[in-house]
């Protein structure tokens, strides 16, 4: 991973849902849940095992603001699955949810979901566990193509 580029494109690019839900080949992601208001797909670079992120499909940028009460229930009870689905197939030791972003880049409002897996040592956990600037996971994508149906699976199992 290129984090200047990737601050760069996360800066000045376009929004990266927005670009992915429009099916532009650069911004290409594994699905692994939608439905009509939301979508869940595995991060490009992710920093820990199975990271996933949950967005609106409607561009909204602030959790609070811009979401009713019934409208950020909905999205995080997806939050919630998503989740829960994570733990099912990767067995972390803790979930970490969280938003990022802002005005200045990856606008969109969006969660990670991100399982620690069972032994990384303390100071390797939290923030430092999150961070791309101490390295990212790299997948073939076959591998990255299984998680996503895994993933998948689950889900669909929860939904039964």
């Amino acid at each position: 991973m290129d984090l200047d580029a990737y601050v760069v494109r996360a800066r000045t690019g376009p929004c990266f849902v927005c670009a992915f839900l429009a099916g532009d080949p650069d911004y290409v992601h594994e699905l692994v849940f939608e439905d009509d208001e939301h979508v869940a797909f595995l991060d490009r670079w992710p920093t820990l095992p199975g990271k996933v992120l949950v967005a609106p499909k409607a561009h909204i940028e602030h959790a609070v603001r811009d979401l009713d009460e019934d409208a950020y229930l909905r999205l995080m009870r997806v939050v919630r699955t998503v989740a829960c689905a994570m733990e099912q197939v990767f067995a972390p030791e803790r979930t970490y949810l969280l938003s990022l972003g802002s005005q200045q880049g990856n606008a969109h409002l969006h969660w990670h979901i991100a399982g620690l897996p069972p032994g990384v040592p303390y100071e390797r956990q939290q923030h430092h566990a999150l961070m791309a600037e101490n390295g990212v996971l790299t997948y073939a994508p076959e591998e990255r193509g299984e998680a996503a149906a895994r993933l998948r699976q689950a889900l669909a199992a929860a939904r039964r």
